[in-house]
């Protein structure tokens, strides 16, 4: 299945990550039963993390994220005193972050 029309979004919060995981899990024509075996997690935690569960292991975090097909962008926010304060955030390639953590193993 592919989805069309996602665009880079800032997720600030738990339940703002919750509802882009609720979101997308629908699209995708799953139930949490479904998405929770592909996750390798309960349909409990699914729950969960969809109503905003702010203290969520990150590793199940990811395998969730990845069972959805959604890749993480990180964005580091940074003054600089040469642009008057303003705001400049610069890409983070978190796969290469990941796979060197991976192979540190």
């Amino acid at each position: 299945m592919t989805l069309i029309g996602y665009t880079p979004m800032r997720i600030r919060t738990a339940s703002e990550l919750g509802a882009l995981i609720r979101d997308r899990r629908s699209k995708m024509g799953l139930d949490q039963n479904s998405l929770a075996q592909k996750a390798g997690t309960s349909r409990k935690w699914i729950v969960e993390i969809e109503k905003g569960k702010p203290g969520a292991a990150i590793g199940l975090v990811l395998r969730t994220l990845q069972a959805l097909a959604i890749s993480l962008e990180v964005n580091e926010t940074v003054k600089t005193s040469a642009y008057d304060g303003t705001m400049f955030p610069p890409s983070v390639d978190i796969n290469r972050h990941l796979e060197t953590f991976k192979n540190k193993r």
